[in-house]
């Protein structure tokens, strides 16, 4: 299904590349999402554990923000980000209604991805990179490293080019291949560290 965005939306994507409409976050929230998108599995090849420090970029409706936030648990940090504050304040809501207190929600822009240096263990980018205009793309990377501890580590979750699955129509720069990622990766000054097939995505790990 192709979702059109309001014309606030269409100004912002305008700044941010392709933005999903905050009022149609429902739509992230399938009840299958678990089992295809495999939040265990990516967070496990992040090391995320128990008292990690992490960022969610481009965290939506939130869905992944609040399984980090059980995994790090109250001696970890969780920052949700997002370039859009009517995202940030849904999250604020479902935060409060999970009774969570490690995260804290931090509005980026463009590139910018509005994070303390040198502060996280993990930084997860799920669906999010075709929105980032693909001149920002290596800008964004770098910025990202800027704010890993050493030994951190960045994961990219992009839905496979292609037909089927619960992404996006495979319109022309709507998915991005992982090897157009791991180009931008070491432009970046990234390596990577390994690389997951889910069932619809792919899971690509990112060091220094």
């Amino acid at each position: 299904m192709i979702v059109r965005p309001t014309l606030a939306a269409q100004t912002a994507a305008g700044r941010h590349g392709r933005l999903f409409p905050p009022q149609d976050l429902g739509l992230l929230e399938g009840p299958d999402r678990a089992a295809w998108q495999k939040p265990d599995q990516i967070m496990d090849a992040l090391a995320i554990a128990d008292g990690s420090a992490v960022a969610d970029i481009g965290a939506g409706a939130g869905w992944f923000t609040i399984h980090l936030a059980r995994r790090v648990g109250p001696n970890g940090k969780v920052y949700a980000q997002d370039v859009q504050r009517p995202v940030l304040e849904a999250i604020r809501r479902r935060v409060a209604r999970e009774g969570l207190q490690n995260v804290e929600t931090r509005l980026g822009a463009g590139s910018a991805p509005n994070l303390p240096d040198g502060s996280l263990d993990a930084v997860l980018v799920v669906d999010v990179y075709p929105e980032v205009e693909v001149a920002d793309r290596v800008k964004l990377l770098r910025n990202l490293t800027a704010a890993l501890k050493s030994g951190g580590r960045i994961g990219i979750v992009n839905y496979k080019p292609g037909r089927g699955g619960p992404g996006p129509a495979p319109q022309e720069g709507v998915r991005v291949d992982s090897a157009s990622v791991e180009r931008d990766a070491q432009a970046a000054g990234l390596r990577v560290l390994a690389r997951q097939t889910l069932p619809y995505q792919y899971l690509l790990v990112l060091g220094r």
